[in-house]
């Protein structure tokens, strides 16, 4: 801003000396008195001189001074408001960004409100259509039967695979000679993702396969006296919404929005738990929170699930076929489904597991396996094969008395997971 005369107000710019002369000279000198000499005093800070050169210089030092000054105030001005600007650029970036993510989470997790299995299921069967890998009759036919299925809450079969476990222990029995031991669960079908929860499903999937174990098992036929089927997807949903009424797991709950029907949404452990635990079946999570062995890996997981099986199971043959339900197995981002353990000649220990990403096609070599034993490498995983950050498993381990399954509705709103160190 250019500078202002200090007598009238008005922007002068670079003549403000000119102007000072010429409108105000008459007020920069003024009468003394005592001994008759003339005094000029400055108009800006009373000071009195005899000569008037002096008194100009002296103003005009006040005028550069002030000129200056406000200089240095406009540039800190405009320096804060760049500030200000870059500032809230940031912060509304910041907000973009966060908005992106969340998006991008409730995508990924299945909570975007883009429809459930059902809509998914019509909508890549549309997508085969237009790619010639599917004929339209069969497009017909298949949405009629899944139609059919979730109407009655039932699951289609279309992704099971029976007979496993029994496979297996034939094998066991006549080959794999690198393996001392071998303990297998009760029998489990497996089950895989179908195009209507393909990249989410697999929490759900592995349910199904606890669920078959469990309904072979007479033990459990009390509890499951209103599950004699294995339920579909939208089926087990709403059982879970259900376990929430009851008053389980409030805070998982909340997360979901106390609904999981009609979305895509990724289950795990805790609502394995719930739901389990609704049904009067008596389990616990355990919760892996760290590695506990070199390279980031889990023996301590090995371990736990070895225990689990050979409790009560020490006898001296070397394919023991146990009782226990398979285990549901969960780490960021996928489940699977633990149906055994083997213990090598070196004592070393290895998982056998269902992953619901593998397809029949390929369950199906496991029920004429090879005397090479090359199909179990679908299943086989060895420590250092296990390295995710964290891993929880939810293990079967009784049924529960109506006061039981209560107490631990009400615990379940403090605590649910058990820390393994």
């Amino acid at each position: 801003a250019p500078p202002e005369c200090p007598f009238c107000g008005e922007a002068a710019g670079r003549e403000l000396e000119e102007h000072v002369r010429a409108r105000h000279g008459h007020l920069l000198g003024a009468p003394g008195a005592g001994d008759g000499e003339q005094l000029y005093e400055c108009p800006m800070c009373s000071l009195t001189c005899t000569d008037i050169q002096i008194l100009e210089e002296h103003v005009y030092l006040h005028l550069e001074e002030h000129s200056f000054s406000e200089g240095i105030i406009t540039d800190l001005e405009l320096a804060q408001q760049i500030q200000d600007e870059e500032d809230e650029w940031q912060r509304s970036e910041e907000e973009k960004r966060e908005r992106e993510e969340f998006k991008k989470l409730q995508r990924q997790y299945g909570l975007d409100n883009s429809g459930g299995f059902k809509q998914q299921f019509l909508k890549n069967m549309e997508r085969e259509v237009d790619r010639g890998r599917m004929q339209p009759f069969e497009y017909h036919k298949r949405k009629a039967d899944i139609m059919e299925s979730l109407a009655s809450g039932v699951d289609d079969g279309k992704t099971k695979t029976s007979g496993v476990i029994e496979a297996l222990c034939k094998y066991y029995q006549t080959e794999s000679k690198d393996v001392r031991r071998v303990w297998l669960s009760a029998g489990v079908d497996h089950f895989h993702s179908s195009l209507g929860d393909r990249g989410w499903g697999c929490g759900y999937r592995n349910f199904q396969m606890l669920l078959s174990s469990l309904l072979q098992n007479s033990f459990y036929n009390d509890c499951l006296r209103d599950t004699t089927l294995i339920p579909s997807i939208p089926k087990i949903q709403s059982m879970i919404e259900d376990a929430w009424r009851e008053g389980f797991d409030p805070q998982g709950a909340s997360h979901f929005n106390n609904r999981l029907h009609g979305s895509k949404a990724w289950i795990g452990a805790c609502e394995i738990y719930s739901l389990l635990t609704s049904l009067r079946i008596k389990c616990q999570i355990i919760d892996f929170h760290k590695p506990t062995g070199p390279m980031g890996t889990h023996p301590r997981l090995f371990e736990w699930i070895w225990h689990y099986y050979s409790k009560d199971n020490e006898g001296g043959t070397k394919v023991v076929c146990t009782s226990k339900p398979p285990i549901y197995l969960q780490h960021q981002g996928h489940s699977r489904t633990v149906v055994g353990v083997e213990e090598k000649n070196n004592k070393s220990l290895c998982l056998l597991l269902f992953d619901p990403g593998c397809s029949s096609q390929q369950m199906q070599k496991l029920l004429k396996q090879n005397s090479d034993g090359t199909g179990l490498r679908l299943l086989r995983k060895f420590v250092g094969s296990l390295k995710e950050k964290q891993y929880q498993i939810v293990a079967v381990d009784g049924v529960l008395s109506l006061e039981e399954k209560a107490a631990r509705c009400r615990a379940s709103q403090v605590l649910t997971a058990e820390k393994i160190p």
